[in-house]
């Protein structure tokens, strides 16, 4: 899965959530935060955890294929 680092740059905008209030959240340092959002791919499960920790569906931080 490929992750959109912009659709989950505006919904940490739109929540007011820092890097690190999304890596407390998600259970892990502000570094593996930024390199998971920053992958070219990741596992479902890390996306559904990046998800999770952001209160959306994981539909909304994938990137979509144009």
């Amino acid at each position: 899965m490929k992750l959109s680092a912009e659709k989950i740059e505006l919904i940490r905008a739109n929540k007011k959530i820092t890097i690190q209030e999304l890596a407390d959240r998600y259970g892990a340092s502000y570094q593996r935060v930024r390199s998971v959002i920053n992958s070219k791919n990741v596992q479902a499960v890390t996306a559904g955890r990046l998800a999770d920790a952001l209160g959306v569906d994981v539909a909304e931080i994938i990137k979509t294929e144009n």
